[in-house]
């Protein structure tokens, strides 16, 4: 194969994680209004800095009328248990698992919650399960992006306009990054520490006004803990969903996610973001048009991921996890090493706070990185 020449230009920034991804391009802690620290979350600052977390998320995003923002406990996991625990057993439900997290919430629901009418819609890593085969009548649950498959759904012409149970929609690595038909999504959960690359420890929780109506009128036959609680006397705590949190938030992280909202709209807003993320991908497209040796996990053009990218590559594991070490090592590529319980391979984050020239400069580095464990 010949001398293997080492690239020279290197990721101004090589961070590639998937979560929690990189911060936005520009980020200083410095430059985060921290007016709010060392107060109560519950004074006058600390509502109005929580209120507009909820108000501009609901803004960018375009949601529509009637829909509620409420930040949650425990990031994006905590935000989709919350949501289970208390709507779920009303109906039957469909669960469509393709990837790790999606396993997990059927875990949860048949384990856990030990629900029996339960309808599973499971397919490998790589591709996605027959989604129009879910159940209008049932409560749905499901990913939008597998974030460790690096497979999403295109679209949502599979949910019925006249469903009459719930869907329910983890879309942590999806938020800001593709567009979401809001319309037949009655419950959205995310965190701060992917697409913005917020902190951690934080979910969101988005309510449509038809989940809204399941929690008011439906009681979970289990004990439901504190942080878990939405309801009170029947009704909708509202407060939640203006910024008055269950239990204490993190005003730093509260500051940093503003800053992350302000510079989304300093981008071109939600679209500027996902045309960013979008072009991203290109990058690593353009790659694996070029060589044969790697391919994306996505077996399907349209379900690849435009920001958890999944890549297989034709050598053996520990070829693979000497690539993810060497990279590492060359300060060109931190935590890019498959997700434990996918298939071997890269994983490669292609959000809006990722540059496409830092992409760019990593591809070479790709290349070099294979040949010198291949020879």
């Amino acid at each position: 194969m010949g001398t293997i020449l080492k690239p020279t230009l290197k990721p101004a920034n090589p961070n590639f994680s998937s979560g929690p991804c990189a911060k936005r391009p520009g980020y200083n802690v410095e430059n985060l209004d921290v007016s709010s620290l060392g107060r109560s979350h519950r004074s006058s600052i600390g509502k109005l800095a929580l209120s507009s977390v909820c108000s501009e998320t609901a803004d960018i995003l375009g949601l529509p009328h009637g829909y509620r923002v409420g930040v949650v406990p425990a990031s994006d996991t905590g935000a989709v248990e919350m949501i289970m625990w208390s709507v779920l057993g009303a109906r039957p439900v469909d669960v469509c698992a393709w990837e790790s997290f999606g396993s997990g919430w059927l875990t949860d629901i048949t384990k856990q919650l030990k629900l029996d009418n339960v309808t599973t819609h499971v397919a490998d890593y790589g591709v996605l399960p027959d989604l129009t085969k879910t159940n209008p009548d049932h409560d749905v649950v499901f990913t939008w992006n597998g974030t460790t498959s690096g497979v999403k759904v295109p679209n949502a012409d599979w949910i019925s306009d006249d469903r009459s149970g719930l869907t329910i929609c983890d879309a942590t690595s999806a938020v800001f990054a593709m567009p979401l038909p809001w319309e037949k999504l009655d419950v959205v959960t995310y965190s701060w520490q992917k697409v913005l690359g917020g902190e951690g420890a934080h979910g969101m929780l988005i309510l449509s006004p038809r989940a809204v109506e399941r929690l008011e009128s439906y009681t979970p036959p289990w004990p439901m803990p504190k942080i878990f609680r939405m309801t009170k006397s029947g009704k909708l705590i509202e407060g939640i969903f203006r910024g008055e949190t269950i239990n204490t938030p993190s005003m730093l992280c509260v500051a940093d996610y503003l800053d992350s909202l302000a510079w989304i709209r300093s981008i071109g807003g939600l679209e500027g973001a996902i045309a960013k993320s979008e072009a991203n991908l290109d990058v690593i497209k353009t790659f694996v048009e070029q060589h044969e040796w790697i391919h994306f996990l996505a077996k399907e053009p349209q379900q690849i991921s435009n920001t958890s990218v999944c890549l297989t590559l034709d050598l053996d594991p520990d070829q693979v996890k000497q690539i993810v070490k060497l990279l590492d090592r060359e300060a060109v590529a931190f935590d890019i090493g498959a997700y434990r319980d996918a298939p071997a391979g890269l994983r490669v984050w292609c959000g809006a706070t990722v540059e496409a020239s830092d992409l760019e400069a990593l591809m070479p580095w790709l290349l070099w990185a294979y040949r010198k464990v291949s020879q």
